[in-house]
């Protein structure tokens, strides 16, 4: 059976996830010259570039195992998180290059889905680290990068705070709009052993909260 998208996928069955990338990057043992330098060392997102091939096997060692969804090496591939590498403006060139990468890999296993994905970044909102609009565009930048690449959905992983999955959703709907390409947006909560989000947000009041700008899959981490 031929499924028109994720969505309808995820309706009909249970869809399962890749595991996590960094984690399994950091057993791979990589060392400085993997990154293209110490100065980028610890900076998964860069390995698009300098180690594809990496990358790549990541993405097909989980498909080997029968997983639905490959989530692509992007979590980190924001501008605000860049920067402290020096390389805030590379954000669309690495997140376009990792979604190809998933692309490619995905498409030796028909069926499967590619999951632009996209986490909180280092800094706040909430507690005034950085601005909505920086978040906003940041992730606008991004999500264009992941769709040039050809992802069928965004994954909006590690929500820590309100404004940032508000900012995050408008910036993946603005990258779609000015694309003219529309996918899925899967939204992951963190809820802490508290019961509770990073600042302090019950279940409930983020559920309602959210509501109002549609995310089309709510997770919870």
């Amino acid at each position: 059976m031929v499924v028109a998208n994720f969505i309808d996928d995820a309706r009909q069955r249970v869809v399962i996830y890749d595991g996590a990338t960094g984690t399994n990057l950091q057993m791979r043992q990589l060392g400085p010259d993997d990154f293209g330098g110490a100065a980028y060392e610890g900076c998964n997102e860069v390995l698009v570039d300098t180690r594809p091939d990496v990358v790549a096997d990541l993405h097909r060692s989980f498909l080997d195992v029968g997983v639905d969804v490959v989530e692509t090496d992007s979590f980190g591939s924001l501008p605000w998180v860049l920067a402290e590498y020096g390389i805030a403006e590379r954000t669309h060139e690495l997140a376009l290059k990792s979604a190809r990468i998933a692309r490619e890999v995905a498409s030796g296993y028909p069926g499967t889905w590619v999951a632009g994905s996209l986490g909180p970044g280092t800094k706040i909102a909430s507690l005034g680290q950085i601005s909505f609009a920086a978040l906003r565009d940041g992730y606008e930048e991004a999500a264009r990068g992941l769709l040039d690449g050809g992802v069928d959905l965004f994954i909006i992983e590690t929500v820590q705070d309100l404004l940032q999955a508000k900012a995050a959703i408008i910036g993946c709907r603005r990258a779609s709009a000015q694309l003219g390409r529309q996918v899925p947006i899967q939204l992951q909560i963190t809820i802490e052993l508290t019961g509770r989000m990073l600042m302090g947000t019950e279940i409930g009041a983020a559920l309602t909260t959210l509501d109002a700008v549609r995310p089309d899959v709510i997770g919870l981490n």
